[in-house]
């Protein structure tokens, strides 16, 4: 290890308890992405705390139903290294308890993804503090809406992307492996709805045309697009119809995911649902959706940068590899731009979106180390 990762590891150690106290903070401020009051408090919050561990002020960008978003920038720097990290979570308001047992503090949100919010900041005082050597500024971006697709921050994700020569994202890792996150699958969500022609089951049922006979028929080839060994899964997960056990029924509703590892894959699902035509006469489809996040593929300039990574890992006495993951981020936008992304450098835990979720506090740590010593290696 060189003369500035053993200075990072002692201040990190020496200022543990603070770090860990400032992801607790955070984890109270509980901010569930379907409430804009409680997510503005939280980001109140992100933005006193970062103040006081940083000393600056962030550029707040409103919204009229999500939390508001948030960016804070260290250096001045030609260029620059996104960071990215969502300050929602999936849970409501209570919904967990916030408790600490030894090494790991449970909570919500505290795994996916305060606690990476956390390493981005205390990685930025960090470079301050020790007046390490930064050849590009440092640009925090938090957003509020990242669990329900980022719809109201894609922009402002790419339009930070479009002028940064690479993006950290600072999701958790792949559970208590500690595997950074090298590819995602792309997601992609869509409703078919299908109109028929009621009539009496009993006395006329030569008159009516069945929507939901017509939503089976979609379904079972839906489903069979899925391809396992390429990756590729199309899911009806939700689907509803009908009126009464005696009616044919007149409309049924198809609610579909779809997740592939490439785009060329995403747009060729895409095409498919799209093109989907009626079956028999007296029927009529509607589609909606459409690619939300693009995969966030293996390129070689994220191959780059995660070798990087590991490279800056070693330095520090650490051991990580790379994992292909299912689920998106808001790395997937920075990557599809060619924006060299890494992913899934904040916790090291488990239990995103369920009722164990938890951070490993020494293992997270030894990351957010790791986080300050990458950013000045970039």
């Amino acid at each position: 290890m060189d003369e500035q990762g053993k200075r990072i590891k002692e201040y990190v150690e020496a200022h543990r308890q603070e770090i860990i106290g400032d992801l607790v903070e955070l984890t109270k401020a509980q901010s569930p992405t379907t409430c804009k009051e409680l997510a503005d408090a939280c980001g109140q919050k992100i933005r006193e705390l970062v103040k006081e561990r940083v000393g600056i002020d962030g550029t707040i960008y409103p919204q009229e139903k999500r939390g508001d978003h948030m960016s804070f920038t260290l250096g001045e720097q030609k260029e620059q290294i996104l960071m990215l990290a969502h300050f929602d979570t999936v849970w409501d308001k209570d919904a967990l308890p916030l408790k600490q047992e030894g090494d790991v503090l449970y909570g919500p949100g505290a795994y996916d993804m305060k606690a990476g919010l956390v390493s981005a900041i205390w990685a930025m005082k960090i470079c301050k503090e020790l007046e390490l050597p930064l050849h590009k500024r440092l640009c925090l971006l938090c957003n509020s809406d990242e669990e329900v697709g980022s719809g109201t921050s894609q922009a402002l994700i790419e339009e930070k992307a479009k002028e940064s020569a690479a993006a950290l994202c600072l999701e958790p890792s792949q559970g208590q492996t500690g595997n950074l996150k090298t590819a995602r699958k792309g997601t992609g969500k869509y409703v078919v709805t299908v109109h028929g022609r009621a009539a009496h089951a009993g006395n006329e049922p030569e008159k009516g045309v069945s929507a939901l006979e017509e939503a089976a028929r979609i379904i079972l080839f839906l489903h069979s697009l899925t391809d396992l060994e390429k990756g590729t899964t199309v899911n009806v997960g939700v689907t509803h119809g009908g009126t009464r056990a005696n009616i044919v029924a007149a409309q049924a509703e198809m609610e579909i995911d779809v997740r592939t590892w490439t785009m060329e894959e995403a747009q060729r699902i895409d095409g498919i649902i799209k093109g989907l035509k009626p079956s028999r006469e007296g029927i009529t489809l509607e589609v909606e959706g459409d690619i939300g996040r693009p995969a966030l593929e293996f390129t070689p300039q994220n191959q780059q940068l995660f070798a990087l990574a590991q490279k800056t890992a070693e330095e520090m006495g650490l051991s990580v590899e790379g994992a292909f993951v299912g689920g998106g981020s808001d790395g997937n936008f920075t990557s599809a731009l060619g924006v060299p992304t890494l992913d899934g450098l904040g916790a090291v835990g488990q239990g995103a979106h369920a009722q164990h979720e938890q951070v490993q506090l020494s293992a997270w740590l030894e990351r957010v180390a790791l986080l300050a010593q990458l950013v000045t290696r970039i």
